[in-house]
């Protein structure tokens, strides 16, 4: 992990585990990079939207990244094949809220009998570990609105099972100015706007 994210996430992300993430696209695919970095494989499912340029920016090892626009009306069982193909699945949120608490609970332990990844772009019944972001404020521009968005400034929060029961908030940069994910403390002295996303 890199330092910033170790920061919310020690310990990387676990196989055999559900994590949701709430509130940032740019936080999956901070995520995604680390484990395609580091050598895994990871489909996207759900997330039409994905941008393949941020993901890159992002650090995402694209020659790692299977694309699947929408996983359509056999949900079931096309999960359960990326689950046994891949290191790390992502659900877009489509997918995670749409999801019924027993298929859950099947896939769940279908990731753990895989030592797979799962990833929901939003809220999934049971997750072990919960990553949510919110407080996003862009910076770089002056206050008489001109200048360039040049990173964005995020509040990140984790809860969840086991060492991640004790709640724990981490200021980051998502994206950070060189476009990868960065510690939120290198912000001091810059301009800020509240923008959304």
């Amino acid at each position: 992990m890199t330092s910033a994210l170790a920061k919310l996430v020690p310990d990387g992300l676990r196989r055999g585990t559900a994590v949701s993430v709430s509130g940032s696209t740019a936080l999956v695919l901070a995520l995604l990079a680390e484990a395609t970095q580091a050598g895994s494989w990871a489909a996207i499912t759900g997330m039409p939207y994905v941008g393949v340029a941020a993901a890159a920016e992002l650090g995402v090892e694209l020659e790692r990244l299977a694309l699947i626009l929408d996983a359509g009306a056999e949900v079931a069982a096309v999960l359960s094949a990326l689950i046994d193909g891949f290191d790390l699945v992502v659900l877009g949120p489509p997918i995670a809220r749409g999801m019924q608490a027993p298929l859950a609970r099947r896939l769940a332990g279908r990731v753990r009998n895989r030592g797979a990844v799962l990833l929901a772009a939003g809220p999934w019944p049971g997750a072990d570990l919960e990553l949510s972001v919110s407080n996003r404020r862009w910076r770089g521009l002056t206050d008489d609105g001109f200048g360039h968005l040049e990173f964005r400034d995020v509040v990140a929060t984790r809860r969840g099972r086991g060492a991640a029961a004790r709640p724990r908030t981490v200021a980051l940069q998502l994206p950070g100015p060189g476009g990868a994910v960065a510690s939120g403390e290198e912000s001091a002295g810059r301009g800020v706007r509240e923008v959304a996303g």
